[in-house]
């Protein structure tokens, strides 16, 4: 293993590569990583050196506190590589600001700008080997930080690891979904943690998921916690619905999480001519939408799937379906979005960034 210094970070480079025992094209989500890891940890009241280093486990603490008070946080973005073999992330200045946002409802450090920039930028280049090229080929960087700090008494840390992992990626999902529209159980709750990217919340969530998969249904589109009468995500993704030609989709707030593509999709729609409407949507009107043929499309929206297509959904006891659609938004859409983040299109918005 060699090991070098840029001006900031240390570099420990593996002695081989794996790359060459992966199948990419039949790649499972989030289950292969790359050869190296970035990691920097904050103690003393700052953060410390970063290293670059081969993938690894990692020696914690049972006491940390991570285990035992839940202070982690994370992000989901992605790489991409052109047709010039050039690497390209997708708004990554959004996801910088949201991690932070995490890290302080979490009583969490910051991390710095130039920690998190400069690891993203030298981990890709140093494993940008295994970003493959193609239209639906991706990398996914998983940011995240947890408390390391030991000790069980119930107060903040006072030790943190931040570490950047990157896991070659194709289409998260496959084909169509059902929903079951939740009318008990929240995702969030007002004064809580829903605008957080905290690991708690999708925790807490698998459990009214697996009672939807017993039915048959692959995700839950989550409602509020007061009224369980707006709808607000579906699965661990925002979601939009086509009532007519009308695109809807909830606002964000405390509850709901302040999706990049989700906030990118609005604004394509609305310079593509279509007719978006951020308000709340209830799901009276969407029932009633199903009824009488008005609705035309339902799609979850986020970093890993893109877009997710919902077939149809079911809500106290009663299933709807939509019939087969040509020329929807979501496929339009979609189109539109990961041409430009595979750059395949002109980025007329300014939303990617080269690595180098």
């Amino acid at each position: 293993m060699s090991t070098t210094q840029t001006s900031k970070i240390e570099i420990r480079k593996a002695t081989s590569s794996k790359i060459s025992s992966v199948d990419f094209e039949n790649l499972s989500f989030g289950t292969v990583f790359t050869d190296h890891l970035f990691e920097c940890d904050y103690k003393n009241g700052k953060w410390q050196t970063p290293v670059i280093k081969p993938y690894a486990p990692i020696l914690m603490d049972p006491s940390s506190k991570v285990f035992h008070y839940g202070q982690a946080i994370f992000e989901g973005m992605k790489a991409y590589k052109d047709e010039n073999n050039d690497v390209w992330l997708f708004r990554p200045d959004e996801n910088y600001k949201r991690f932070n946002n995490s890290a302080v409802r979490m009583a969490m450090p910051e991390v710095p700008e130039d920690v998190f920039m400069e690891g993203l930028n030298e981990l890709l280049k140093i494993d940008q080997e295994w970003i493959q090229r193609g239209n639906g080929a991706s990398m996914y960087i998983r940011p995240f930080m947890i408390a390391t700090g030991p000790g069980v008494i119930a107060n903040p840390s006072d030790e943190y690891k931040f570490m950047i992992l990157l896991s070659p990626a194709k289409s998260y999902y496959g084909g169509e979904v059902k929903v079951i529209i939740a009318e008990h159980y929240s995702r969030a709750a007002n004064g809580g943690i829903g605008a957080a990217k905290a690991a708690g919340n999708y925790a807490a969530q698998f459990y009214p998921t697996n009672l939807a998969n017993k039915e048959g249904f692959q995700q839950v589109i989550w409602t509020d916690d007061a009224t369980h009468t707006k709808l607000e995500e579906a699965g661990t993704m925002n979601v939009f619905f086509r009532i007519n030609d009308t695109l809807l989709t909830a606002p964000t707030s405390e509850r709901i999480l302040d999706g990049i593509t989700r906030k990118s999709l609005i604004t394509m729609a609305e310079k593509e001519g279509l007719n978006v409407e951020v308000r709340p949507v209830i799901v009276s009107e969407l029932v009633e939408a199903a009824k009488n043929g008005s609705l035309k499309e339902i799609f979850g929206a986020g970093t890993a799937a893109v877009i997710s297509v919902i077939k149809g959904f079911s809500y106290k006891g009663e299933y709807y379906e939509m019939a087969p659609i040509e020329n929807s938004y979501a496929s339009f859409l979609k189109e539109k979005l990961t041409s430009l983040q595979n750059k395949l299109s002109e980025d007329t918005y300014g939303w990617t960034v080269k690595v180098q």
